[in-house]
């Protein structure tokens, strides 16, 4: 499993029981993990002293129970990234910390290309990846359908002093982009996709990753550039294991570009038990 061991504004503290307990900057987060099965003791303290609690309802979604101040928002670091996180509905905070491992590999990549890297990053989110990218020196295009989001993403981008860098911040349903970059001819050497399990496009139209992961990257190939470095799929989806993933990338970009594919988990480390919980997993195609 890959993981980042550097983080220090964020501590996955324990788990158990369907929930986590997390400290992000000064904040003691518990929030509900169904991935999180077995019924450890919850001997740590802030068990029972934790700033909020994400309460889940049983007829969908949730709420925050504050029981300490907890600010409206406020910033937490990664090495020389800065980001704004907040308490959001559907227990969410704005930045997914397991990805660290994904954001260094990028920028590692980028650093040593020796050349102008442009990177597409699709369903983009609040932006870690596009920071961190940008930070290393690549020029990227930011896509995602959520107008706040993008907003979001630019927020980050001012707190790790990237803003005037070479980006473009777009608020576009993903697919119809990718469409017309290729119509453009506009092609990008890094592809990162972090697409959602399952949502609805602008005109109502259901998105479910495993029914349209494949022809989403098949038609993602054409949007890479003739000398492309890497490819990154994430995925939350228990159902979409990383071999399904990387069968994916080696069946739809090897055959045009070469390469080599690899795939894992990637987790946190759990401070309580030494051990590490599995947050995902990312397929990755490398020239």
């Amino acid at each position: 499993m890959r993981f980042s061991s550097d983080w220090r504004d964020y501590e996955l503290i324990d788990c158990s029981d369907g929930e986590r307990l997390e400290r992000w900057g000064q904040v003691t987060l518990i929030r509900p993990d169904p991935q999180v099965i077995w019924h450890t003791p919850k001997t740590h303290p802030l068990w029972f002293q934790a700033d909020a609690v994400y309460r889940r309802s049983n007829t969908g979604g949730g709420h925050w129970e504050v029981r300490n101040r907890v600010p409206e928002h406020w910033e937490i670091s990664y090495r020389d990234l800065r980001f704004r996180v907040k308490t959001m509905g559907f227990k969410h905070t704005g930045v997914f910390p397991e990805q660290a491992v994904n954001w260094d590999y990028t920028a590692a990549l980028i650093r040593s290309a020796g050349r102008p890297v442009r990177v597409l990053n699709l369903f983009a989110y609040t932006g870690a990846a596009t920071v961190s990218a940008l930070k290393a020196g690549a020029q990227v295009v930011h896509v995602d359908a959520s107008k706040g989001m993008v907003q979001w993403a630019k927020e980050n981008a001012a707190a790790s002093g990237v803003q005037d860098r070479s980006v473009r911040w777009i608020v576009d349903d993903c697919i119809k982009f990718v469409q017309r970059e290729i119509r453009r001819g506009n092609r990008y050497d890094i592809l990162i996709m972090d697409p959602p399990s399952y949502g609805r496009g602008p005109g109502g139209e259901v998105w479910k990753l495993e029914n349209e992961v494949y022809d989403f990257v098949q038609k993602c190939k054409d949007v890479l550039s003739e000398n492309p470095i890497a490819v990154l799929l994430n995925s939350y989806t228990t159902g979409l294991s990383p071999a399904v993933m990387q069968y994916i990338l080696g069946a739809t970009i090897c055959p045009h570009f070469g390469g080599t594919v690899e795939s894992d988990e990637i987790g946190l480390p759990v401070m309580q038990s030494g051990m590490v919980l599995p947050c995902g997993a990312t397929a990755i195609w490398k020239r």
